[in-house]
């Protein structure tokens, strides 16, 4: 697990679109793209670089982390909506290229199958953009999820209803989503996650130095060979290692500048 130790929201979204673009650059790719507040200074970075830097998305298949059970897809508070907000309508992606699970699937453990198939089918994600639950969720793997679950269905934390029911101003916040398993987001080739706030801060200290637990979901990435943890300050304050994170960090940089 590499740490990026960042001065501020900009930065890490900054840090975490060089990743993206580099991969993007390359060639045809596959994102895993996750919603809520963290991602955000992520893709506004990218669509910055799209409009003045030519930055294409159009040889990109997307495929979000989770949905709400209950929503279709043109509800304002879906996740196929919100990710065209925040990234989609933005850049050149073509939208027969995003994948969310149907969150108003007759059948939805059938819907969670197709979905992790599609996944697969699609070479895998190259990818995945991850952020943290204040409880250590990463998608909607809930504390207690199975660190080798795959694509299912989930009933959410209190906690997280809580936190999410600023979105829902009836306070209809669904109860059960669609998600990405912690077996699944690990198969990602590059798992990066962005965290930012005060409020973060004991979850990522739980998941970058405390134990591989299913209280933890997000410590599953200690057991990813590509996994990138991108912090603002607060994020970063309760880390126990931080003079060690920021040595190592230096001296990565100081190699990449020889290449």
């Amino acid at each position: 697990m590499q740490i990026l130790l960042c001065e501020s929201a900009e930065q890490v979204g900054a840090r975490a679109a060089d990743i993206i673009e580099a991969r993007i650059r390359r060639g045809p790719a596959v994102l895993g793209l996750a919603t809520g507040s963290s991602p955000r200074t992520t893709y506004l970075e990218l669509i910055r670089r799209h409009r003045e830097e030519q930055l294409s998305f159009s040889q990109v298949r997307a495929f979000t982390l989770d949905e709400y059970a209950g929503l279709p897809a043109e509800h304002e508070q879906s996740y196929w909506s919100t990710i065209r907000r925040e990234l989609v309508d933005h850049v050149d992606l073509p939208l027969e290229h995003l994948f969310t699970p149907r969150g108003d699937a007759p059948n939805l453990r059938g819907e969670a199958q197709r979905y992790d198939a599609a996944i697969v089918s699609a070479g895998g994600v190259d990818v995945q953009i991850l952020g943290i639950g204040a409880n250590g969720h990463i998608g909607f793997n809930e504390p207690t999820s199975s660190l080798e679950s795959r694509t299912r269905v989930k009933t959410l934390a209190g906690a997280t209803r809580e936190d999410n029911a600023r979105f829902f101003p009836e306070g209809n916040v669904p109860r059960l989503c669609l998600t990405q398993g912690l077996g699944t987001i690990r198969e990602a080739r590059w798992a990066v996650l962005v965290a930012m706030g005060s409020n973060k801060a004991n979850a990522v200290r739980a998941m970058v130095e405390g134990p591989v637990s299913a209280h933890c979901p997000a410590s599953v990435l200690q057991l990813h060979p590509q996994a990138v943890v991108i912090l603002d300050p607060a994020a970063a304050a309760d880390l126990t290692l931080l003079d060690y994170y920021r040595e190592a960090q230096e001296l990565n940089e100081q190699l990449l500048s020889y290449r």
